[in-house]
């Protein structure tokens, strides 16, 4: 799979994140209630605190509970909440190995479609429709993973050109798009839920 990718903003933690798909999706659980580059940072963090240079599902699955969620709280926190996404991170991990032998590239490799694929990155743990569908946008846009519809199956957030999510993040520059389109979005859900 190796690409190079900019969401972390750290060279090291891309690379982890160019080349490992575990790496990418566990990255795309953690961007919730925290920036982005912290977020896409936490799977290298992990990796580095393993003792690894890769992740492994299984492995991960395996850990003991209490000792994982003090891994991804040791200082820096990998997340804001390093307990409840310690417990987030296994899940997926379990669900990788029950569903997917471990493989997180699987999910995506022969999905027949970008419906087919929109709804395995559904179904995953710590996954929803607005994440499910930013996963589809950064496949299609950044690993070149394009199945049929896949630009129907990612929204808005498919659409070319555009400044939404990470999957539009490719340097300093669109991530300052990114982070001014956020901003407005949010600017604009405040006002309109101040005139109701």
């Amino acid at each position: 799979m190796a690409i190079t990718l900019h969401l972390a903003q750290r060279p090291e933690a891309n690379e982890l994140l160019g080349r490992s798909p575990l790496a990418a999706l566990i990255g795309m659980l953690l961007d919730q209630q925290i920036p982005m580059e912290w977020a896409f940072s936490g799977p290298y963090t992990i990796a580095e605190r393993l003792g690894a240079t890769d992740l492994d599902a299984a492995e991960i699955a395996a850990q003991d509970p209490e000792r994982f969620a003090a891994l991804l709280s040791e200082k820096p926190a990998v997340h804001r909440y390093p307990g409840s996404m310690a417990k987030r991170v296994q899940q997926l991990c379990r669900y990788l190995v029950e569903h997917y032998d471990g493989d997180a590239e699987a999910i995506w490799r022969d999905a027949a479609d970008g419906k087919e694929l929109y709804k395995r990155l559904n179904a995953l743990p710590g996954y929803g429709k607005q994440k499910a569908q930013i996963f589809v946008a950064l496949l299609g846009k950044q690993y070149g993973v394009r199945p049929e519809g896949w630009r129907e199956a990612a929204g808005d957030y498919g659409e070319e050109g555009s400044h939404r999510s990470v999957a539009d993040i490719t340097g300093p520059d669109s991530l300052a798009e990114v982070r001014a389109f956020k901003q407005e979005t949010k600017a604009a859900a405040k006002a309109a839920k101040a005139k109701k």
